[in-house]
């Protein structure tokens, strides 16, 4: 059988993740049996083949979807399409916002927030979407019309790049010449929300093709104040002949999401839909440019690379408890401060008597202090934390695949080269203020600019004023031999040198206290695997692969115990950090019950060296990076999936144990294990092997059936269950709730979700839809974490709670939780023409 060498190479690419991630084993077995064979495309970090290869191609753990699947799931974006339908991920909903998840995928973690140690890497046609600052991944400017196809790759395969510990996910997107037309979708639902998207495809016999779509969505939340606005847009215009096929893709998005976070257990068991402190918006704006392009130059030889840019504006506005007034004394003013209260004019305050029974929201001390210069740090029990994030990366990448026949054997060679340059800037200042009966702050004119002394003679100073600028060169190939009809060898391997470079504005020139610092990281990372498919239909594959991620401007500046920070506020420099390295064993098996479904079985352990944790000092976000010796990901994963007459149904079952696998102490003052000096002080906690990481479930099980109706009507129904996770801050297992100063258990409780939706095709042309979210509207939470809390059980604000001990004041700690949306229904209308 001849093949084209596009073909060829797409085959070498299938089987470099047959032999590295779990593919079946030759080209003669399994793209050679089909005329849709994938294409190549070319990435800042490496050539990634389509979804639509043929499902045999690819074994157990590569999971794959298209368009019209993503469509069928009623998804809202791609996060709930990831959390309903592959297997091994999770989402925990810490930010509380649909659009703002943290994304899981064997415990590794691909996240909007600063601070989650981040180990999943996301392309969009082949641009590395990982920003620059933190590694974050927002979810909410990636527009989930466009996606034509989505690939999950797993394990720590080094041809994809830095961040790649766990896995990586590969977004295709759509074209004129896949998705010719135009369709207009309106949704509706639950929480007055309404959106609307558009899309239009088309391709003419001169090679031109185009594609766009826009996407409007507004929501009020369900949660007290978290609305969402979303605005984004995208567009392609693309050329291509016989031989060479070249794009150019533009996105924007500019979109406000607020999400409101974990709420304390006494006050989520009181109003499930309550708040802890608001507000928590955040303002992303980004637009990216990515020009792809591919000719074969031969039979033999196929060159292809990519240009991309982007920049990306992100603004932030926390209303938060300053923890420093948890141990004062904040209720009756004294006689100077009332002086000062009459002379500016304020009346109302207290004269005496003024405590914790009588005054549920204290505010007087709070501005007496402004006025007087003095202790707003301590008497303010309310700040306003703001940020402004300016990221800007660039890059580019070229590539060569060629074929040749050595000794007997066929080999698919791919090599290449890529480079990536970001420069981000990070401001942010804290304003004091006081707490709300609605949970809100009232902000009062004084700041942490330094101008003010605590009781231990430090300033109190919350500001940062940080550049970065990072850079990124690698070389990377990969040869795959298909040694006979049944057995593929792959050996890969990728070099990535990079530099971080961190300037501090308000600190500058190194030494204590300032964020200058010069780091330099370089690693070659291999990958060896091997493919085996019987002729009876079954095949097996074995990998090892390795994987590295550098620590990234925000690590390295948050990095020492002695001076936490509240991300994504405040930080410190010093000590330096490791980059991280990954080491991935695969192995497992694939078959086919007769013609009605597929089933693979596969085991994995990935171990984490110096491993990045972030160590929480408290629930309103302190705490700092710092490198842990060993973590380990370890599990199995069974699944099965296929169609019987109208029905279609697929299973997927995890079994993951994600541990610690060193020694270490951290902070743990929410911690009832710690070793304070009394309940509710200040202490640390001993984290031995084998201990579990927080926000890793132990078991994972998906199930969905679809029913078709004819061409008229399809209904379906999934569910998703997750056993309990322990609660960051409980790192070492050990918190039991017990006395005043320890609430809740330091975990949370398993649960089980169903969610159902159809669709009717009313004409050609108009179909409608619905779902229904949490179908039994069942009450869950799938984070949650330790920490302080400022509130008494009725929801009044609590300072020193209990009393003194050696003249500290201890704190009542309590377990928060992110709480799981209650049940909601919405509704659509598609009319394509």
């Amino acid at each position: 059988m001849k093949l084209t060498l596009l073909a060829a190479a797409a085959m070498a690419l299938c089987q470099a993740h047959a032999a590295d991630l779990g593919a079946d084993a030759s080209p003669a077995a399994n793209l050679a049996t089909s005329g849709d064979l994938p294409t190549v495309i070319i990435t800042g970090s490496m050539p990634l083949p389509t979804v639509e290869q043929p499902r045999d191609a690819i074994a157990a753990p590569v999971q794959t979807a298209g368009a019209q699947q993503i469509a069928r799931s009623g998804a809202l974006d791609l996060s709930a399409f990831l959390r309903r339908n592959l297997g091994s991920v999770v989402v925990n909903e810490v930010q509380n916002n649909p659009f703002q998840p943290d994304v899981s995928y064997r415990g590794y973690t691909a996240s909007p927030l600063l601070g989650t140690p981040q180990g999943l890497s996301v392309y969009l046609d082949g641009m590395r979407l990982n920003q620059p600052f933190g590694d974050v991944v927002s979810w909410d400017l990636i527009p989930r019309m466009a996606i034509e196809s989505l690939t999950l790759m797993p394990g720590s395969n080094p041809l994809f790049g830095l961040n790649t510990l766990g896995g990586a996910l590969a977004l295709q997107t759509k074209d004129g010449r896949s998705s010719p037309g135009t369709a207009i979708e309106a949704r509706l639902g639950a929480d007055r929300r309404r959106g609307v998207e558009v899309e239009h495809g088309g391709s003419n016999a001169q090679g031109w093709h185009w594609y766009v779509t826009g996407n409007r969505f507004k929501e009020d939340g369900w949660r007290d104040d978290s609305p969402s606005d979303v605005r984004q847009l995208f567009g392609k215009l693309g050329w291509s002949d016989a031989r060479t096929d070249i794009a150019v893709t533009v996105a924007h998005a500019d979109n406000a999401l607020t999400g409101n976070g974990l709420q304390e257990q006494r006050l989520l068991a009181r109003d499930y839909r309550s708040v802890y402190t608001k507000p928590d918006l955040t303002e992303n704006k980004s637009t990216l440019l990515n020009v792809t392009g591919k000719h074969q130059a031969g039979a033999a030889l196929l060159l292809s690379g990519n240009v991309y840019y982007r920049k990306i504006d992100t603004h932030t506005l926390n209303g938060d408890l300053n923890d420093e007034s948890l141990d004062q004394s904040v209720y009756q003013p004294g006689a100077a401060e009332r002086a000062a209260l009459a002379a500016a004019g304020y009346t109302g305050f207290p004269a005496s008597g003024a405590n914790a029974s009588n005054t549920p929201f204290p505010k007087w001390r709070c501005i007496a202090n402004v006025l007087l210069h003095d202790e707003p740090a301590e008497k303010c029990n309310g700040m306003l934390n703001r940020s402004h994030t300016e990221q800007e990366n660039h890059g580019f990448s070229g590539q060569l695949t060629a074929l040749a026949d050595v000794a007997g054997a066929r080999h698919a060679v791919t090599a290449g080269a890529a480079f990536d340059a970001s420069h981000a800037t990070f401001r942010q200042t804290s304003q004091f203020g006081y707490l709300n009966p609605d949970r809100s702050i009232t902000p009062v004119d004084f700041f942490a600019d330094g101008t003010e002394i605590d009781d231990d003679g430090t300033p109190v100073d919350n500001r940062v004023d940080l550049s970065g600028r990072m850079r990124t060169w690698s070389v990377y190939a990969s040869d795959s031999m298909a040694l006979n009809q049944a057995l593929t060898v792959t050996v890969s391997g990728r070099y990535n040198r990079s530099t971080v470079r961190n300037r501090d504005a308000i600190t500058p020139g190194g030494g204590s206290g300032s964020l200058d610092g010069d780091h330099r990281f370089s690693r070659f990372n291999p990958a060896i695997g091997l493919a085996y498919a019987s002729a009876a239909g079954m095949s097996a594959y074995l990998g090892y692969n390795e994987g590295s991620r550098t620590p990234t401007a925000i690590e390295l500046g948050c990095a020492d115990p002695e001076n936490p920070c509240r991300l994504p506020n405040a930080m410190a420099g010093d000590p330096p950090l490791k980059q991280v390295v990954t080491k991935t064993w695969e192995a497992g098996v694939r078959g086919q019950f007769a013609s009605v479904a597929r089933w693979s079985a596969g085991v994995f352990r990935a171990e984490n060296h110096d491993d990045i944790l972030f160590v929480a000092d408290n629930q309103a976000g302190f705490g700092y990076f710092k490198n842990f010796g060993k973590t380990r990901h370890q599990g199995v994963e069974l699944a099965a999936d296929g169609k019987a007459g109208a029905l279609d149904f697929g299973l997927n079952y995890t079994w993951l144990q994600a541990t610690y696998q060193s020694r270490e102490t951290v902070n743990g003052s929410a911690n009832s294990s710690s070793d304070a000096q009394a309940p509710g002080l200040e202490g640390n906690i001993l984290i031995t092997p084998g201990k579990r990481i927080p926000l890793t479930p132990s078991h994972i099980f998906k199930a969905h059936v679809e029913y078709e109706g004819g061409r008229d009507w399809t209904v379906g129904l999934a569910m998703t269950a997750v056993s309990s996770a322990y609660a960051r801050g409980n790192e070492n297992n050990a918190h039991e709730a017990g006395g005043p100063s320890y609430l809740g258990p330091g975990k949370s409780a398993g649960y089980a979700v169903v969610e159902l939706n159809g669709r009717y095709q009313l004409t050609r042309q108009l179909s409608v839809f619905a779902q229904v979210n949490n179908l039994f509207d069942r009450k869950y939470t799938t984070a949650a974490q330790l920490g302080a809390t400022g509130f008494d059980a009725n929801g009044n604000f609590a300072a020193r709670p209990l009393p003194a001990v050696s003249g500290a004041y201890p704190m009542v700690n309590a377990t928060f939780y992110a709480p799981g949306a209650p049940r909601s229904v919405n509704v659509g209308v598609r009319y394509a023409f």
